[in-house]
């Protein structure tokens, strides 16, 4: 009998010992197999990222149903998972993907949480902008009128398509849109028909985000003036007078405080002090956030063409 236990003790160790060498081999074969043939080691791993993806869809649907049983801060801590879901999510992605050139030079409009701490600004006083909703709409109040919010990682839209890619993670463009939209023309909007028309008007660029030219596409489709404004033209001034005379200024900005990469974001106002209030697609704290300016200036991206990085939308009537 001992020596049955020790035969069979010894065939165990063999078997773990020939099971931990082939993982071994297996992870170097993997990793020489991703240099060498990248189409065949994206067929191996196929099914783990698969799985990985059916794990956090997994995820988003259990936070999804502890939402409705929970009071607000849980809904909260609920948004705030969901962002950062979405955000662990899209840079799986954006690490299996193979490189990709954008046709205009531009940086990937990746929803991915900033590349650097807010800055040291207090949240703006709630006498100065709020964000409230009404039905089933958020609106931001503060600047010369409300402007209707969207968030690209709302449950409602986030899966929804862009194209081939989804709303939470490459949206921004047409989120924006449906903020500029909704709230100077009156639009019966949201990012999710925003994205469906302009994804058919030829906007989306996939795994990048948006083509600049969305902006004054969609605004003149709406009957709004968009005007471009050039960083060299936009002075503080120039800027605080168009948004004080309640006039909406989409902006493109790079890596910095908003990004990683490259993300549109909503000028949508001024503080008594000079400060500028946003509205950010993938952000509601950054929505309550007062700004300075001068940041944001240095942030926009280097992308000159198709009217960028600063469009000055407006409606016909002001």
């Amino acid at each position: 009998m001992k020596k049955n236990r020790k035969s069979f003790k010894t065939v165990k160790n063999i078997l773990l010992t020939l099971s931990l060498a082939l993982i071994c081999v297996g992870g170097v074969e993997l990793a020489v197999c991703s240099y060498i043939s990248p189409a065949l080691y994206a067929q191996i791993t196929a099914p783990v990222r698969a799985g990985l993806r059916q794990l956090a869809e997994v995820n988003e649907a259990v936070w999804a149903k502890l939402q409705t049983s929970a009071g607000h801060a849980a809904q909260e801590a609920n948004r705030q998972l969901r962002e950062t879901a979405v955000q662990l999510r899209n840079a799986w992605e954006a690490m299996q993907a193979p490189p990709e050139t954008f046709p205009d030079g531009e940086e990937v409009q990746l929803m991915d949480g900033g590349a650097v701490e807010p800055p040291p600004r207090p949240q703006a006083d709630y006498n100065t902008t709020t964000l409230t909703v009404r039905g089933d709409r958020a609106y931001l109040t503060g600047g010369a009128h409300e402007v209707a919010y969207f968030s690209q990682v709302d449950e409602r839209w986030a899966e929804e398509p862009y194209g081939s890619d989804h709303i939470g993670g490459y949206g921004c463009g047409p989120t924006v849109m449906a903020m500029v939209t909704a709230t100077l023309a009156d639009a019966d909007t949201d990012p999710a028909q925003m994205a469906e028309h302009c994804a058919e008007q030829g906007y989306w660029a996939s795994k990048h985000g948006s083509y600049r030219t969305i902006v004054q596409g969609i605004a003149e489709e709406y009957g709004l003036m968009c005007t471009p404004l050039s960083p060299e033209d936009a002075s503080q001034s120039t800027v605080i007078q168009h948004l004080s005379s309640g006039q909406l200024i989409v902006a493109l900005v790079g890596p910095g405080h908003f990004t990683n990469s490259g993300h549109f974001i909503l000028l949508r106002g001024v503080t008594l002090d000079g400060s500028i209030l946003v509205a950010d697609p993938a952000s509601q704290e950054r929505s309550l956030i007062a700004w300075d300016l001068s940041l944001i200036l240095e942030e926009l991206s280097p992308h000159r063409d198709s009217g960028g990085p600063l469009w000055v939308i407006s409606s016909n009537f002001l």
